[in-house]
């Protein structure tokens, strides 16, 4: 772990926290602006996978909100911070930060506790809240089309800026709220998710049904989704070790949004994304992500930046096993 340790990586989301809050501060968008950058995310989201299509050692899907059939080795604890930047139309500029604590249970069940905080400008810094998840995997052989059943608990106030899923109503406009008005409001959700997931000549396609469930108030089920295309850039490894070989790297695209709920089921009043994503993942350290989403409506803030860095420490408590003896 020399080199890659938590002092690495937290410089390296500070970096990150940086970069995409400069920004945001220069981005005022327009109308014709925003028309302008979902034009322009739709036919980089297109050109990544004509670019893939030409040459395809297998890794982790880089997709930020969608999920694949993928869960946590047995034993193996995985350690995420993953920010969230924005910049919505007459709102203040925020940056959140999500970190994730992800466990193998079984070969069949990962669990993950989520942390997560936003940053707005010209406003303050506060905790938004915790999820737990856990994701079972009912067919243990590799098939077609691969489910994964997805339960989590979220108990967050209105500040969450993570935008982990966005289901329903979800807008722009829930972005507009102090965080003195935000953090007063605690939602208590249940959310699940249907996952389906295939691996075929080396391309991941993913694609996810979410329903969610306000477990404070007499609300209906509200419903959304996520699809993510990716593959790693090489599927044999280089003969040579080296840091930037083209298996170390993936790339892909993600879309995702709200659905509407159950008394108006549908695309009427709800926001959606689209963008680009890519991963790296470092020999024996860390993986970086990263990713931009276009909104595609006037209900959805008009980019995202997200960003990501995980380790993986393997029998995790193995270790300490050894070490008691």
């Amino acid at each position: 772990m020399t080199g890659h340790g938590p002092v690495s990586t937290m410089q390296c989301i500070h970096r990150c926290n940086s970069v995409a809050t400069n920004v945001a501060k220069t981005l005022q968008l327009s109308c014709d602006i925003r028309k302008a950058h979902v034009r322009a995310g739709i036919v980089f989201a297109v050109l990544v996978l004509f670019l893939l299509a030409g040459s395809c050692v297998a890794q982790e899907p880089p997709y930020f909100v969608t999920y694949s059939h993928d869960l946590e080795e047995p034993g193996n604890l995985e350690i995420a911070f993953k920010g969230t930047q924005g910049s919505p139309k007459y709102g203040n500029p925020f940056t959140s930060e999500t970190m994730e604590l992800e466990y193998g249970m079984k070969g069949w069940w990962t669990t993950e506790v989520y942390l997560s905080g936003q940053h707005t400008s010209n406003d303050s810094t506060i905790f938004t809240g915790w999820r737990w998840e856990n994701r079972f995997r009912p067919l243990f052989t590799e098939h077609a089309i691969n489910p994964v059943l997805y339960v989590e608990y979220e108990n967050t106030n209105l500040g969450d800026r993570s935008l982990l899923e966005v289901t329903g109503h979800d807008s722009v406009a829930d972005m507009l709220l102090s965080n003195a008005q935000a953090r007063g409001e605690t939602e208590r959700e249940l959310e699940l998710k249907l996952i389906l997931s295939s691996n075929t000549h080396g391309w991941n396609i993913s694609e996810n049904f979410i329903t969610e469930k306000d477990l404070n108030e007499d609300e209906p089920w509200e419903f959304g989704y996520a699809l993510g295309v990716s593959r790693p850039l090489a599927l044999a490894a280089s003969p040579r070790a080296c840091l930037f070989c083209r298996e170390n790297f993936a790339a892909g695209t993600e879309l995702y949004g709200g659905l509407g709920d159950l008394n108006s089921f549908g695309l009427r009043a709800t926001s959606h994304y689209l963008g680009p994503t890519v991963g790296f993942s470092i020999p024996r350290g860390p993986t970086l992500m990263f990713s931009p989403s276009f909104g595609l409506n006037d209900n959805s803030v008009g980019v995202i930046y997200r960003f990501a860095v995980s380790y993986e420490l393997q029998q995790i408590f193995g270790h300490f096993h050894r070490r008691t003896e």
